[in-house]
């Protein structure tokens, strides 16, 4: 049986999403102190972990990020739940190492969804990590091993779903991606009304590669209402 882990300060909160996650066969413990919470994931190796962010004095995102500078429990999957629903708020959960985001007040059916798709996800290998083979298009190269691009001649790392994305777009170099294959290909699930997971990861994707494409920073084009396309030749900064 699947163990689900849940960080939140508030106790009403942890015994409604117990009970319902309970009910669908999951094995549940919760904890309202973020200290005792991280230490739990130590000692529990939870499948899942559902993180608060507001918890006083030590955040959600702190207690992310030891999860993913921890060995032993660095690859546990993380739905954050919080009342922060912004850009900047999403931008800062998922550079904390969270793999989904689920705004407050949510329904339990989709964080129940979530919870299946990152246990699925997490099940089989991602599709980049079972090709070995260096993929290399236009100016871009993506090395696996290390989660890295290389654009012409500069390199940075890449976070695994960062990686993904970039890899789905480039098996479809030139052509459309549409938000819901991604979620599909990449997440496990189709909603094609979570565009904001979609846009957090995007748009630091598009950062990183900036950062190191110095002649054409213009790789990912969003095409409004359908979805991304990938030109791995760039085009050029006007």
């Amino acid at each position: 049986m699947n163990k689900v882990l849940i960080i939140d300060d508030d106790s009403a909160i942890c015994e409604l999403i117990k009970i319902n996650l309970e009910l669908a066969g999951y094995d549940c413990i919760y904890s309202t102190d973020p200290i005792r919470g991280f230490a739990l994931v130590k000692q529990e190796t939870p499948s899942v972990v559902i993180l608060d962010v507001m918890m006083g004095d030590v955040n959600g995102f702190e207690v992310a990020k030891k999860i993913r500078q921890t060995p032993e429990i660095s690859k546990t999957p993380i739905i954050m739940l919080t009342a922060l629903g912004e850009l900047n708020n999403k931008l800062e959960g998922f550079n904390s190492g969270v793999d989904d985001y689920l705004v407050k007040p949510f329904e339990i059916d989709e964080l129940k969804a979530r919870v299946l798709a990152l246990l699925n996800r997490s099940g089989q290998e991602l599709t980049s990590l079972r090709v070995k083979e260096v993929l290399s298009k236009g100016d871009i190269t993506l090395i696996p091993e290390s989660y890295s691009v290389k654009i012409l001649d500069k390199q940075t790392r890449l976070t695994p779903i960062e990686f993904e994305i970039l890899n789905v777009l480039m098996q479809h170099e030139g052509s459309m991606v549409s938000a819901k294959t991604l979620l599909k290909e990449v997440w496990g699930y189709e909603d094609e009304n979570d565009i904001d997971t979609i846009r957090v990861h995007l748009t630091h994707l598009r950062t990183k590669i900036d950062k190191i494409s110095s002649e054409k920073n213009k790789y990912i084009q969003t095409i409004y209402g359908g979805g991304y396309r990938l030109l791995a030749s760039g085009v050029e900064k006007k």
